[in-house]
């Protein structure tokens, strides 16, 4: 088994692939920032659901892919912006607008994780994780 450096770009690299092979679900290992990543994509509209299952170390989450009446996948691309070897911080000001309010931006902040808009009206920063469209 290999050794991954950066889990959350494996997590949303999964997210974007079961969308371009038209898997309805798939499973990812957990962790919580993975599951607080599938809350906002489910809040958000970009899957049906996630349900966390197992436990100890055989702990998954469980994601339900979501698509178009055309059978088109909900989520077109991600980009992971802060990576591990390069984090990424960002005032409220400087977070991105993604796709001119048809994606969002995931934030980490000081009071957890949440989308570029709510972080925003609330003028807080953090590290810019993902963004979604």
């Amino acid at each position: 088994m290999a050794v991954l450096t950066d889990p959350i770009a494996d997590f949303l690299t999964r997210v974007k692939n079961a969308g371009l092979a038209r898997n309805e679900k798939f499973t990812v290992p957990h962790s919580k920032i993975k599951a607080e990543i599938a809350r906002i994509l489910q809040e958000e509209g970009y899957i049906w659901s996630y349900e966390v299952s197992g436990e100890g170390k055989d702990k998954v989450i469980l994601v339900k892919s979501k698509y178009t009446q055309e059978g088109k996948s909900i989520v077109t691309n991600v980009k992971r912006c802060s990576k591990p070897g390069r984090r990424q911080y960002v005032t409220s000001e400087q977070i991105p607008t993604v796709m001119n309010g048809l994606g969002i931006s995931i934030v980490s902040t000081s009071q957890g994780l949440m989308t570029g808009a709510k972080a925003r009206k609330l003028s807080i920063g953090g590290e810019l994780i993902a963004l979604v469209w």
